[in-house]
C-alpha cells in the first residue's frame, strides 16, 4: 500500500493535463448545445459591450453609480470569456481534457470574476448608502478619485487574492488527473492531492469569508442604514431608493445564491442529484449572470433607457427602417451607428463567414471524393447557394441605398429595391426548394395526384 502511495506522488510530476469527467455523450446534439451557449456568449457580449459604450459615450452618465455599473459590465465580459470559449471547445471535442496551465488560467478567471463581482457590489452599495442616507457630502465624499480608486483596488485585490490560491495549489502533489466537472475547479484540484492539504483549505476558507461573507455583511449593513433612512424620510426618498437598489438587490442575491449552489456542491457529496442537475447548478453563476446585470440594469436604469429625441416624423421608405429613424434624431447617434456596425458583423458576416468555411470543407471532400459525393453535394447546396446568394445581394442594395444618397435613381426602381429581399426571399425558397429537392417534389406530385383523383371521382 505504502509502494503505491510512493508509485502515485512520484507520478504527480508528470501530470500535465486532466480529464473532465462531467460531460456525457451527446453526438446526436453536440452542434445543437453548441449553438445554444454559442447564441448565449452572444447574446452576453452584446448586451455588455452595449452598455459600457452606452455610459462612455455618453458624458451624462459620468457619475459614480454609472463607473460602477460600466466596471461591473467589464467584470461579466471578463467571466464569461474565462468560460465560453473553453466550454464551446469541449462541446465539440471528442475527448474532453485540458492541459494543467490552462487549468490554472481558468481558475484564476472564473475566482477572480466572482470575487471582483462582490467586490464591486459592495462598492455600489456603499454609494447607495451615501446617495441615499449622506445625499449632502454625496459629492465631497465619492469624487472621480475615489471611484477611480475603489474600482482599481476591487480588481487589484481579486487578482492578488485568487494568485496566492494559484499559487498554493500548483505545486501540489496529484495522485489523479479525473476532475468531475465541466471546467477546472480550485477544490477539484485539491480533493485529488496526495501531499498535505491543510494550508489549502485553510486558506479557502479564509478567502471565501473575505471575497463573500464580508461583502455580503457590509452590503447588508448599507441596506439597514437605507430602510432606515427610508422609513423617517420623504416619498421622493424612498422612489429614489426603488429605483436605485432594486436592480443592485436583485444581481447580489441571484449571484449569491449561483455561488452558494456551487460551493455546497463542491464541498459535499451529492451523488443522489442528477449529473445534469450537477452542470446546470455550477454553470448557473457563470453563465447567468453575465446576462442578467445588463439586462436588469438596462431595463431598470431610465438614464440608460432613454429613447431618441427626433427633429421630423417623415420616413422617405414605404415601411419603417431603423435607419430611416435614426436619421431623424436631433440627439447624438454615435451609440446607435455603433451599435448598428456591431450587430450588422454579428448578424451578416460571422453567419456568412461560417457558411463560407462551410463550403470550403465541402468543396475540399468533393474533390477527393467520388462522383456519387459530388453529385450529392451538387443537388443538396445548390438551392442553399442560390437562396443566399439571392438574400445577401438585395440585403447589400438594401443597406446600400439606405445609408448613401441615390436620388438619381428613380422612386420607383428604390421602392423595388427596398422590397425585393421581403417579398421575393419569402417565395424565392419554397418554390426553389420544393423544385430542387427530389423527396419534397415526389411528395407534393403524390399529395396533388391523390386530391386531382378524389376530385375528378
Amino acid at each position: 500500500m505504502m509502494g503505491n502511495k510512493i508509485h502515485l506522488i512520484i507520478n504527480s510530476s508528470k501530470v500535465s493535463y486532466f480529464t473532465l469527467a462531467a460531460y456525457f455523450d451527446t453526438s446526436t446534439l453536440k452542434y445543437f448545445c453548441f449553438t445554444v451557449v454559442m447564441s448565449l456568449y452572444l447574446l452576453i457580449l452584446c448586451a455588455n459591450v452595449l452598455l459600457i459604450v452606452v455610459i462612455c459615450v455618453n458624458r451624462s452618465l459620468h457619475e459614480p453609480m454609472y463607473m460602477f455599473l460600466c466596471s461591473l459590465f467589464v467584470n461579466e465580459l471578463y467571466g464569461s470569456t474565462g468560460l465560453f470559449p473553453f466550454l464551446l471547445l469541449q462541446i465539440l471535442s471528442d475527448v474532453h481534457t485540458v492541459s494543467a496551465p490552462l487549468c490554472f488560467l481558468q481558475i484564476f478567471c472564473v475566482f477572480s470574476y466572482v470575487c471582483v463581482e462582490f467586490c464591486i457590489l459592495a462598492v455600489m452599495s456603499y454609494d447607495r448608502y451615501l446617495a441615499i442616507c449622506c445625499p449632502l457630502q454625496y459629492h465631497t465624499r465619492m469624487t472621480p478619485a475615489t471611484v477611480v480608486l475603489l474600482i482599481a483596488l476591487s480588481w487589484l485585490y481579486s487578482f492578488l487574492t485568487i494568485l496566492a490560491l494559484i499559487l498554493l495549489i500548483a505545486p501540489l502533489e496529484l495522485c489523479g488527473n479525473v476532475i468531475n466537472k465541466v471546467y477546472c475547479l480550485n477544490y477539484s484540484i485539491v480533493k485529488l492531492a496526495c501531499s498535505e492539504t491543510t494550508a489549502n483549505n485553510i486558506y479557502g476558507l479564509f478567502i471565501t469569508a473575505l471575497t463573500v461573507f464580508v461583502p455580503v455583511i457590509l452590503i447588508l449593513c448599507s441596506y439597514v442604514r437605507i430602510l432606515k433612512v427610508c422609513f423617517s424620510g420623504s416619498k421622493q426618498t424612498r422612489q429614489k431608493a426603488v429605483s436605485t437598489c432594486t436592480p443592485h438587490l436583485a444581481s447580489l442575491l441571484n449571484f449569491s445564491f449561483g455561488v452558494c449552489f456551487e460551493v455546497i456542491q463542491s464541498r459535499f457529496s451529492l451523488s443522489s442529484v442528477h449529473s445534469m442537475v450537477h452542470i446546470v447548478l455550477s454553470l448557473y453563476f457563470l453563465t447567468c449572470q453575465p446576462l442578467f446585470n445588463p439586462v436588469l440594469y438596462g431595463l431598470n436604469m431610465s438614464n440608460i433607457r432613454k429613447r431618441l429625441f427626433l427633429c421630423g416624423n417623415i420616413i422617405n421608405k414605404v415601411y419603417c427602417d431603423n435607419y430611416a429613424i435614426v436619421k431623424l434624431a436631433c440627439s447624438d447617434t454615435t451609440l446607435n451607428n455603433i451599435y448598428g456596425l456591431i450587430s450588422t458583423a454579428f448578424t451578416v458576416f460571422v453567419p456568412v463567414t461560417l457558411i463560407f468555411f462551410t463550403y470550403m470543407r465541402i468543396l475540399k471532400v468533393c474533390f477527393s471524393g467520388s462522383k456519387q459525393t459530388r453529385q450529392k453535394a451538387v443537388s443538396t447546396c445548390t438551392p442553399h447557394l442560390a437562396s443566399l446568394l439571392n438574400f445577401s445581394c438585395s440585403g447589400c442594395f438594401e443597406i446600400l441605398q439606405s445609408r448613401f444618397n441615390m436620388n438619381n435613381l428613380p422612386n420607383v426602381l428604390r421602392i423595388l429595391i427596398s422590397l425585393y429581399w421581403l417579398m421575393c426571399q419569402p417565395l424565392f425558397n419554397p418554390v426553389l426548394y420544393g423544385l430542387k429537392m427530389s423527396k419534397i417534389r415526389d411528395i407534393c406530385k403524390c399529395l396533388l395526384y391523390s386530391k386531382v383523383n378524389t376530385i375528378l371521382s
